[in-house]
């Protein structure tokens, strides 16, 4: 997958987790909103790859934390006023 599809990958899956957040998630441009996005969707890809192997259990479950970590900022960034409109 192509860095800008995983941006609009990580920004449409986002978007459905944090359905309150949509519009904002949807219209972001900002640089570093766009690296989350990515962030996240690298994450989850990881996370779902190691799922179903059970030697590898402790490592889908930190991409897992990394995959709320990251949407928890959003959350917290936009509560704060620091996510643009």
């Amino acid at each position: 997958m192509t860095r800008s599809n995983r941006r609009e990958a990580g920004r449409r899956r986002l978007a459905m987790r944090l359905p309150e957040m949509r519009n904002l998630i949807m219209e972001a441009r900002d640089p570093w909103q766009l690296e989350l996005f990515e962030a996240y969707q690298a994450a989850v890809e990881a996370r779902n790859a190691l799922q179903g192997q059970s030697f590898k259990v402790d490592l889908a479950r930190k991409y897992d934390e990394t995959c709320s970590e990251i949407e928890k900022h959003i959350v917290r960034a936009r509560l704060g006023n620091s996510w643009s409109q």
